[in-house]
């Protein structure tokens, strides 16, 4: 379903300053505005085929670069040696290396094991061999050169893998319980319908100019692993009182450096309804959006002025023509950990396994390793969650144990420690032109430490490592987050560092981490300071009292 624009009534009418098409503001209003009116990101596929692979680098326009580039997953790196503290001084430029991040688009999470191959494949021809899981179910690669990308898409789209709108200011990934349809205890498989709106839509041009990037999730899973609380768009399972299983409605979720938390829109979704749902949305974000300033240009600022109430009144009559039940809330989320890690009985009797890679980073060789190892034990599926981490399915339960152990006998631990289970790192500046200080490395020897100095902590604990204030790692809703910046050590030098986000947490007490004034620590010193505030947490902690409970009581100077 292709929604058209619509005038607004004088109802609805705002300030024509934020360029909101839908009261007729179509002129743009910044660069970023105006590269994607004189053409639209998705068209640059066929230049980089046609004309950036085969005379280069040098060959591309920047505004294809530094632009639309994105809308098929493409970033350039980060040229090494540029230290943090140049991060927003320097031109982009400058900060470009001449080769590229380049994001594998993965909705639902959902891997064959031939498509993990083949990742794996493309990785080791194209990308020295490098593979990160992101917190949102992609795979992303680096090092890859401009002239190799017409052949990597050709190598994943044979597989039925791609890259269109990975990134850009479109509708990224779908994420989805990495479980849909084996768990014993969904209230819904959401997978036909994460299918159905990547079928519609992505790549679609009605949806491939919106104000900035548009982040959805579509799950039944009991654990609320796709972290419906902060994505643009999130579609939850329910079970309403005629005993019709669906979806809640939530909109205008996300985190960066205004953080929000979704809305419930109180409505029934039935699963036939969700495609032109979504697109309704979407299509308001793109209508009414705010298109002026980029740091407002996210759909949680219009969800917050409008509110729930107009915005579900704006969905009904302009975008679907007809009013939705009202529904149920989603059912608490199911203790413990959402990550899915460990083993677990499948509906039909089998098991799922669930393991580990150390804050998401795998390369070419381990990826056939678990293609290799998942596929001796009669699997096909496997498959990304939303915390850095991957799970085999279909495993008969006389091979659970073997499979167990050539999983932990590849460091791909199945029965992790906290530390190794909870804490995930977004790229950090060994890649990235946003990052200020280094995260990948940083957090695997938090692990280490911590693994080595508190064996036997064994309490849910997130600790979410970011490179720079943007949030890709989710860090004002971790137990721990750790926001990357550069700060002044003992001997009064500028070196890495974080300030400290502590006691966020999703689920029944959605809320962002409590900043303690001046609480920062340096990159060298972080270990002492998480080992010190665990420690003050376990000799303080009331039964059955969260790190996040705790916090919210605990003096400053035990937090310090």
């Amino acid at each position: 379903m292709t929604t058209p624009v619509r005038s607004a009534s004088r109802h609805h009418k705002r300030p024509r300053g934020e360029g909101q098409w839908a009261l007729g503001y179509r002129e743009p209003l910044n660069k970023n505005e105006e590269l994607k009116k004189n053409d639209d990101g998705l068209n640059v596929r066929q230049r980089i085929i046609d004309i950036y692979a085969k005379r280069g680098f040098d060959s591309i326009d920047p505004a294809d670069l530094r632009g639309r580039f994105r809308w098929y997953g493409l970033y350039t790196q980060r040229r090494p040696g540029i230290d943090g503290g140049k991060t927003a001084v320097l031109e982009p430029e400058e900060l470009d290396d001449r080769y590229f991040m380049l994001r594998i688009r993965i909705d639902g999470g959902r891997l064959t094991v031939d498509q993990l191959r083949t990742i794996a494949d493309v990785s080791r021809r194209y990308a020295r061999g490098t593979a990160d899981i992101t917190d949102r179910q992609n795979i992303q690669l680096h090092w890859v050169e401009i002239e190799s990308v017409p052949a990597i898409w050709e190598a994943l789209e044979r597989v039925g893998l791609d890259t269109t709108e990975a990134c850009g200011d479109t509708p990224r990934v779908i994420i989805g319980c990495p479980l849909a349809g084996i768990d014993a205890d969904e209230v819904i498989d959401a997978s036909p319908q994460i299918a159905d709106i990547r079928s519609r839509y992505i790549g679609d041009k009605a949806f491939s100019n919106l104000p900035r990037k548009f982040k959805s999730a579509v799950s039944g899973c009991p654990a609320h692993c796709t972290v419906h609380e902060i994505n643009d768009v999130a579609f939850v399972g329910v079970v309403n009182e005629d005993g019709e299983r669906g979806y809640d409605l939530w909109v205008g979720g996300g985190l960066s450096t205004n953080p929000m938390l979704a809305k419930r829109l109180g409505v029934f979704v039935a699963p036939e309804r969700v495609h032109e749902v979504w697109a309704g949305v979407a299509g308001i974000f793109r209508d009414y959006g705010y298109r002026r300033l980029r740091h407002r240009a996210r759909l949680k600022f219009l969800v917050n002025d409008w509110g729930v109430e107009r915005f579900r009144e704006v969905l009904e009559r302009e975008y679907l023509g007809y009013a939705l039940p009202e529904g149920p809330a989603p059912a608490p989320p199911r203790g413990g950990r959402r990550d899915h890690v460990g083993v677990h009985r499948q509906k039909d009797g089998n098991f799922y396994v669930g393991f580990a890679p150390k804050v998401g980073r795998l390369d070419a060789d381990r990826l056939d390793r678990i293609a290799d190892i998942a596929e001796r034990y009669g699997s096909r599926r496997v498959h990304t969650t939303t915390e850095q981490k991957m799970v085999i399915l279909d495993i008969a339960p006389d091979k659970v144990d073997d499979i167990v152990a050539d999983l932990e006998a590849a460091d791909l631990p199945v029965h992790p420690s906290t530390f190794r289970r909870q804490t995930m790192a977004c790229t950090g500046i060994e890649y990235c032109k946003l990052a200020i200080v280094e995260t990948k490395a940083t957090a695997s020897r938090l692990i280490d430490e911590l693994e080595r100095r508190l064996p036997g902590f064994a309490e849910p604990l997130t600790i979410n490592v970011n490179g720079c204030p943007n949030s890709c790692a989710r860090i004002q809703t971790a137990d721990i987050g750790l926001k990357g910046q550069l700060v002044v050590d003992e001997d009064g030098r500028q070196v890495e560092g974080f300030q400290i986000h502590l006691g966020g947490s999703l689920g029944v007490n959605s809320g962002f981490g409590r900043k303690v004034r001046g609480l920062k620590t340096t990159a060298k010193a972080l270990p002492d300071y998480v080992e010190r505030v665990v420690r003050n947490y376990e000799k303080q902690r009331a039964e059955g009292e969260t790190f996040a409970e705790w916090v919210q009581r605990a003096d400053e100077a035990d937090l310090r």
